[in-house]
Parts: C-alpha cells; structure tokens; sequence
C-alpha cells in the first residue's frame, strides 16, 4: 500500500510508529522553577552526536492542564535534565509515569523510586536505573504542527556526565545480557533487548 500522509490511510490504527522501530526510551527527570520532581517517559529519543556527546528529546502535545508539558517547561527554565535509561526491570514504574497527571505531583514518588544525586546538574536520577545521562539544554527547536494547540518541539540537549552502573558492564563493556534496556514499538509495544549479534565494518 502507499499513503500521503495529509491524506487518510485507511487503516485502524496509524502506522507510523510502528515503522520506526525499535526507539530507545528516554526516561526524563527535570526540576521546575520551584522544585518539584517531575519524571517522564519519551520515545522520540535518541543520540545525535559522540564528541561532544549529545542527544535529542522530541516532547510533543499538551499538558492535560494546558499550555506544555512539564518536561518542556522544566528544561527550558532550568536548562537540565537527566536521561534514566529504561530496563525490562523498570518497566512497571516507567509505565506509571507516563500517566496524564497534575503539574504538582512528584512522578518519581509517585512511582515508588527512590531518587539519586546528580552530579553536574540540578534534577535527581533514577537510583535504580543502570545508566544516566546528565544533559543541559543545547537548543529547542520548534517543529511544524497539524493542530494549534499541539506543539512538537525537540530538545537538543549536551550530555556533560554519564553514570553507569557496574553491574551491567562485563571486561569493562556494557553486556547487552545484563543491561536489557527497554524500547518502544508501535501502538502499545515494547520490546527488551535481549539478544544481539556482532557485525565488523569491512576495512
């Protein structure tokens, strides 16, 4: 088959995220202008660059309040956040943040995880998290939308520290095996990696 999309494609559900597949799950935790903890799940993520390190967040719709979503809001007030990565272990808790809920609750807490220190900037990690980026804002960028009322913007961020927890490194590399992040598929799919195969580029 072949769709425009500005054009109805006929079938029951959108395909176009179940295209683009698998998309590593970006667990974002940001601080508002007055301190409250907000955690949230994103699968428009990924990195853009190796040196210096950076990645992007695509944050897209409203907040059920109005106006953005927290995360939104939270970085471009403090210029920070904290990538936690996802494991097949988190995913209950991943999954309860994504939940639709008032600007003034504590999604961290909410979820039952205990928050970690960052180093380098202001927004705590996912203590049970295997691994975390701390990012700041490099740049936002502000992308065409079908609907006024629904923004899409992405999120340039620099990641200026990276944690990563012993447990899941083997001779010193991080070991698919122990790591299994987790990552989002089409409609409500998730996938966990859990197995790999190894390519050498050719000389």
């Amino acid at each position: 088959m072949f769709y425009k999309t500005s054009e109805p494609h006929g079938l029951p559900r959108d395909p176009f995220k179940s295209l683009i597949v698998p998309r590593p799950i970006a667990w974002v935790s940001t601080v508002s202008a007055d301190g409250t903890v907000n955690l949230a799940p994103f699968s428009f993520f990924n990195g853009l660059a190796d040196s210096p390190p950076a990645v992007m967040i695509a944050c897209n719709g409203p907040h059920a309040e109005g106006g953005v979503k927290d995360t939104l809001a939270n970085i471009e007030a403090t210029g920070e956040f904290v990538v936690n990565i996802v494991t097949w272990e988190l995913r209950e808790a991943m999954n309860q943040t994504s939940a639709s809920l008032p600007r003034n609750v504590d999604e961290m807490a909410l979820a039952g995880l205990d928050p970690a220190p960052a180093r380098l900037v202001r927004p705590p990690r996912v203590a049970a998290s295997p691994a975390q980026l701390e990012c700041t804002r490099h740049e936002t960028v502000a992308l065409p939308s079908n609907r006024p009322d629904w923004p899409n913007t992405v999120i340039i961020g620099l990641v200026v520290g990276i944690h990563i927890s012993d447990e899941i490194l083997t001779d010193g590399m991080v070991d698919m095996s122990k790591f299994r992040p987790l990552a989002r598929l089409g409609y409500m799919d998730y996938c966990v990696v859990d197995n790999h195969f190894t390519m050498e580029r050719p000389q």
